[in-house]
């Protein structure tokens, strides 16, 4: 049984990246929804076996000059409640955090460039141990607060 992936973009030249292999490799079918090519409203959130929410060049609290960004707050939530698989990545994550009530802002400091990430005990123990000594890109300004319940699983020198 194929079970599938939606991968909500908000810049048309974003992917999954690596990551699409291995969905496929573990049977998942994917499909994107690009933001800015509709309507993402129209888009049932408890359809998919898992919701991937990538990042973008806007923030969490620029709702006012973004308004797909109240939108999408509010098929998180729907997603969230039903307690459906669920990853965010960058502008994603955020998103997440924003859902479940935390706070999320700009740091004052760009963080971009490629650069290890440092893991905690509970990140070690997942599927981020592969990453442990390698480079990845970091392109980014906000930092959110750790939601209610949630795990920190990573971070990097400048959010030290």
């Amino acid at each position: 049984m194929t079970r599938t992936a939606l991968a909500i973009r908000h810049v048309p030249f974003e992917t999954l990246g690596t990551f699409e292999e291995v969905l496929e490799d573990t049977g998942y079918s994917l499909r994107y929804a690009d933001v800015a090519a509709g309507d993402i409203a129209a888009l049932d959130p408890l359809a998919p076996d898992l919701l991937v929410v990538l990042g973008g060049p806007v923030g969490v609290y620029e709702a006012d000059t973004y308004p797909f960004l109240e939108t999408e707050l509010a098929l998180i939530s729907r997603r969230l409640a039903a307690g459906l698989p669920m990853q965010g990545i960058c502008l994603g994550a955020q998103l997440i955090a924003a859902a479940l009530g935390a706070r999320v802002a700009p740091t004052g400091i760009k963080e971009i460039g490629f650069a290890p990430i440092d893991l905690t005990d509970a990140g070690q123990r997942g599927p981020l141990r592969h990453l442990v000594g390698l480079p990845v890109l970091h392109w980014h300004g906000d930092a959110f607060a750790l939601p209610e319940g949630a795990e920190l699983l990573a971070t990097t020198a400048v959010a030290n």
